[in-house]
């Protein structure tokens, strides 16, 4: 009996090793997955969030739009105003900047702009402003009403201030992009100021995806 006990300990502790191998083994799997589908982005991430998963709006050359229209592209859309003295106009030449950076890849991305000041902002001003930028672009509008409901979606602020005659008057809003990936889900928030190379690189990793 005594000669028998090494052989039964070497066996318990060989099952325990086993046992404990490929529970290590199977937990390395799910580390090494979870990171490979998990892209680490710039831009403050938001996959899966529950608003601003669509439009319904009217482009500056009076074709009516949402996001199916863009499917296989990154869209890039920025609410703001034509007569917006600097934030506009900045947001809007680093998304063109973006298209440049990326190359040929830039040919994927879609740049929109929702006006918040659609009295002013008329079809034609609208395709001016983003003839400014690249001729790619997209300038998109609405009625005042349902603005107001789209804003509300997208948890978008603007507001009306006052100036010196009827017509001189300034908009506040939010300043930030939503990015979309090829599939048409929302993906990203980058905040106005983040520059066109991190921007470019967080829809590389979308397109790559």
């Amino acid at each position: 009996m005594a000669a028998r006990k090494p052989m039964l300990m070497n066996k318990r502790n060989a099952l325990q090793f086993l046992v404990a191998y490929t529970g290590l083994t199977a937990l390395a799997s799910i580390t090494v997955a979870c990171s490979e589908k998990t892209p680490s982005f710039a831009a403050i991430d938001i996959t899966g969030a529950d608003y601003a998963r669509d439009f319904d709006l009217t482009d500056h050359n009076g074709q009516r739009r949402t996001l199916k229209d863009f499917a296989g592209k990154v869209v890039v859309l920025f609410f703001g105003y034509t007569q917006c003295p600097d934030v506009c106009p900045t947001a809007m030449a680093e998304i063109a900047e973006v298209r440049q950076l990326l190359g040929k890849d830039g040919e994927r991305v879609q740049g929109l702009f929702v006006t918040v000041d659609p009295a002013r902002d008329t079809p034609e001003v609208l395709k001016a402003y983003m003839a400014a930028f690249d001729p790619s672009f997209l300038a998109l509008y609405t009625t005042p009403e349902k603005l107001e409901a789209l804003a509300k979606d997208y948890k978008v602020y603007y507001k009306k201030v006052e100036g010196k005659t009827p017509t001189s008057y300034s908009m506040d809003h939010s300043a930030g992009c939503y990015v979309y990936d090829p599939q048409g889900k929302l993906r990203l928030y980058t905040r106005y100021g983040s520059g066109a190379a991190l921007l470019a690189a967080d829809i590389k990793l979308l397109l790559q995806a």
